[in-house]
């Protein structure tokens, strides 16, 4: 999908989400249902049809007639329009992953990597599950969804009995793969498909011919397969203001003008975990590496700009290496490295949405996350987070595949409604994420060239 495309669809999908709040508003003053009168209730004559599913009229269990009216058949039929989308985005959430992870991990070349390789990957995992544990705590603190409790499936949800921390980690490693596949177990899937992506970039690397060759058909079958993925998530995404406009109108028509409240209260959490992270993680990084603060700041103020207006990691790409390289004075060998590989495996901001919105939707069904469904939402947002930075739309797939991995399906019940509200500000939400995700590329980078001696100091000695 082109640019401009892109930032048409994005404007379509905020003219839904205003649409969809503001005619839900209007609607969540009307009543869904009208009490009969005893006058009405004699002009009905035989009463024993309105046992039958069609009827307009039902009887409660006080024995009270009561008639649907226009809203509850504008809800009706809302419903399933609403959920198409999100049945669609799920329908692609393997194949993501897969196609993905492996076609992303096997395009490392062990022979590339060496000092500054495993370096900047350390680097990325390890600020990626600093991110994540950034978004839960201001998740535990801020506690977005409180309050609002749109379930109506609590005891639904609460009968899945959360696993141990242990079972967790062994649940990772899957005894089927093709089993994992077919039940949609996030982790498991995940797991595979890094180890098949490393297994495929060391044998594109063999000193064997043959084992070479072989496995250059595969990645480019992988790389092809992430190539159509990439055009179905783009076709699924064409429906996405329409399918906005529907759940979103769905909330606001059963919650009013009450919703607003929490929406703004997720996007100020968000917002201030992206701040901690800039202002408090990457300042403590840079300290600790003798690389200035204040100058960093300053230094990467136009990359960070581009990636905030823009939304896109691929077209901040050339802004970013223009700074490394006229105002940080790092080697071109270190960022012509790091950072497309940053553009691809890290993604600092869309973790910390992760965690708050993973928090958001499961106090809004009235199920708060415990201890150990909070350690398996870091393991799936850090493990999702490599390969997945180039798939459109990836913030709202990936939150598909954390709430999954806790057992909470967006397709289902209220679920599907509070995600729906994640859904409808994620444009103003991806605009933080993505911006945060280039900060933290060059932050890695100017980490691992300080390390290597790659990077000019006469560029840190005054402002360039």
């Amino acid at each position: 999908m082109s640019e401009h495309k892109h930032k048409k669809l994005l404007w379509a999908i905020l003219i839904g989400l205003i649409l969809g709040s503001i005619i839900g508003a209007v609607f969540a003053f009307m009543p869904e249902y009208t009490k009969l009168t005893k006058e009405q209730i004699e002009l009905i004559g035989d009463t024993s049809l309105i046992t039958e599913k069609s009827s307009p009229i039902f009887l409660n269990a006080d024995g009270e007639y009561f008639e649907y009216t226009f809203k509850h058949y504008a809800l009706k039929a809302a419903a399933p329009l609403g959920t198409l989308f999100i049945n669609l985005l799920k329908m692609i959430v393997t194949p993501v992953i897969i196609f993905t992870l492996i076609s992303g991990v096997a395009s490392i070349e062990p022979s590339r990597l060496g000092k500054v390789g495993v370096k900047i990957i350390v680097f990325y995992m390890l600020t990626s599950l600093m991110a994540i544990i950034v978004g839960l705590l201001v998740g535990n603190i801020m506690q977005p969804g409180q309050g609002i409790v749109l379930a109506d499936t609590t005891q639904e949800i609460a009968a899945k009995q959360a696993p141990s921390l242990v079972d967790t980690f062994l649940a990772i490693i899957p005894t089927n793969p093709f089993a994992a596949i077919v039940k949609g177990d996030v982790l498991p899937i995940i797991f595979f498909s890094i180890l098949f992506g490393l297994a495929l970039a060391f044998a594109r690397d063999s000193r064997d011919e043959k084992v070479r060759d072989s496995a250059e058909v595969v990645h480019k079958f992988f790389e092809g397969c992430a190539q159509v993925i990439f055009k179905v998530v783009g076709w699924v995404m064409l429906y996405a203001p329409i399918g906005v406009f529907f759940l979103i109108f769905q909330v606001f028509a059963k919650q009013g003008a009450e919703a607003f409240g929490p929406l703004l209260h997720v996007t100020i959490s968000v917002y201030i975990g992206l701040a901690i992270q800039m202002f408090v993680v990457y300042m403590l990084i840079c300290a600790a590496f003798k690389i200035h603060p204040v100058m960093f700041l300053k230094k990467v103020y136009e990359p960070w700009l581009t990636a905030f207006v823009t939304r896109s990691s691929g077209g901040t790409l050339p802004v970013s290496m223009d700074t490394a390289d006229r105002k940080m004075g790092v080697s071109k060998g270190v960022y012509s490295f790091t950072l497309p590989l940053g553009a691809t495996i890290n993604m600092d901001g869309t973790t910390i949405y992760l965690g708050v919105c993973a928090i958001f939707i499961a106090n809004a069904v009235g199920m708060p996350l415990d201890a150990s469904q909070q350690m398996t939402v870091i393991i799936t947002a850090v493990l999702a987070s490599i390969g997945t930075a180039g798939v459109p739309g990836a913030g709202a797939i990936m939150l598909i595949m954390v709430m999954n991995s806790v057992g909470l399906d967006v397709t289902q019940g209220n679920v599907k409604l509070a995600y729906a509200m994640i859904l409808g500000i994620d444009a103003l939400l991806d605009m933080g994420r993505t911006s945060m995700n280039i900060v933290g590329d060059l932050c890695g980078t100017c980490v691992v060239a300080k390390l290597e001696n790659e990077m000019d100091p006469a560029f840190w000695a005054s402002e360039k």
